[in-house]
C-alpha cells in the first residue's frame, strides 16, 4: 500500500496540475488506439454528437478518485465499473466488453503516463523519489478501480517498458481517426466565442496533440512534424514552464481538487444536480 494521497503527496500534486489539460488530445488518441477501446467508443460514445458534456463528465470521474477521499472514491470505481459492465459489443467476429482487463489496465495506464509527461515538456521532470511514490499511489488507484495486480507492472521502470511495448504495437484505426476529425471541427461550447478564436483553438489542439505523442506512433498515424513544429513548440513549452512552475502546487491542483468535493457532495444531493445540469447525478449511469 503506498501513501494515502493527501496535501503534499505526489499523485496529491501532479494528477490534477492544470498543465496535464495540455495533453488532453493525445491521452484521447493513445486510449482509442487499442482496438477494445477503439470499438467501445465506437459503439457506445457519443462523444462526436456531445463532447462537452462528456469532456466535464470525465474531469468530475477523474477528480473523485483522485481529489474526492476514500469513500468518494470507492463509490465513484463501483460506478464506473457498473456502467461499462454493459458496453459489449462485436470487434472483428469476436465478442469485447469495456471491462476486458488488458483494455482497462490500458485505459488506466495512459492516465498515469499523462501528469508525468506534461511535467516532462511544461515543468520539471518528476526526481526518481516522486516517480516512485506517484506510481505507487497510482497503482493504489487502479486496484480501486478494478485493475488487477498483475496488469499493473510492479514498478515505475517495468511500467515504462510495458508503455512503450503498447505503443509500439498500435497503428491508426477509424476511431482514431474520427477522434482526430472532432478535435479538427468540434462546435463551440458556446454561441459568443468567435469563429476565428475556435479556429485557433482547434489548430493548438492538433499542434499539442502532434507534439506530445509518441513519435514512432505519430509517423504511423501519417501526423506531420517538422523541425518549425519542433522549434515553435520548444519556446511554447518554456513558455507554460517560466509562468507555472512557480505556482505553488496547491494553486496548479485547485480546480481538480475542488471538482472532486463539489461531485461527492452533490452525489449525496441528486436533486441539486438535477436542477443545476440535468440527468440524475454524477453518481448515476447517465452521469459518466
Amino acid at each position: 500500500m503506498a501513501r494515502a494521497i493527501v496535501r503534499g503527496t505526489a499523485a496529491w500534486k501532479y494528477f490534477g496540475d492544470f498543465r496535464d489539460a495540455l495533453l488532453a488530445g493525445q491521452v484521447l488518441v493513445l486510449q482509442v488506439a487499442h482496438p477494445v477501446v477503439a470499438a467501445g467508443v465506437r459503439d457506445h460514445s457519443d462523444y462526436t454528437s456531445d463532447p462537452w458534456t462528456r469532456l466535464m463528465r470525465t474531469g468530475a470521474s477523474l477528480s473523485i478518485y483522485v481529489y474526492g477521499g476514500a469513500a468518494g472514491a470507492r463509490v465513484e470505481a463501483a460506478r464506473l465499473r457498473a456502467l461499462h459492465r454493459s458496453f459489449t459489443g462485436s470487434l472483428d467476429g469476436r465478442r469485447y466488453s469495456a471491462l476486458d482487463p488488458a483494455a482497462y489496465a490500458w485505459v488506466h495506464a495512459t492516465l498515469v503516463k499523462v501528469p508525468v509527461d506534461a511535467q516532462r515538456f511544461f515543468g520539471r521532470p518528476l526526481s526518481p523519489s516522486e516517480l516512485d511514490e506517484y506510481y505507487a499511489q497510482m497503482c493504489d488507484v487502479g486496484r480501486l478501480l478494478g485493475v488487477r495486480d498483475r496488469d499493473l507492472p510492479p514498478d515505475w521502470t517495468a511500467f515504462e517498458r510495458y508503455y512503450d511495448d503498447m505503443v509500439a504495437g498500435f497503428a491508426t484505426n477509424p476511431t482514431i481517426e474520427e477522434l482526430l476529425e472532432t478535435i479538427r471541427t468540434v462546435r463551440k461550447p458556446v454561441r459568443w466565442l468567435p469563429d476565428s478564436g475556435w479556429r485557433w483553438h482547434a489548430r493548438t489542439q492538433m499542434f499539442l496533440l502532434r507534439a506530445t505523442l509518441p513519435p514512432a506512433l505519430r509517423d504511423r498515424l501519417g501526423l506531420q512534424w517538422t523541425l518549425r513544429d519542433y522549434r515553435r513548440f520548444s519556446r511554447l513549452a518554456r513558455v507554460v514552464r517560466l509562468i507555472a512552475t512557480p505556482i505553488p502546487a496547491g494553486l496548479r491542483t485547485a480546480h481538480m481538487r475542488w471538482i472532486g468535493k463539489l461531485n461527492v457532495w452533490l452525489r449525496a444531493h441528486p436533486k441539486v444536480y438535477q436542477r443545476l445540469v440535468g440527468g440524475n447525478g454524477p453518481g448515476s449511469a447517465q452521469g459518466s
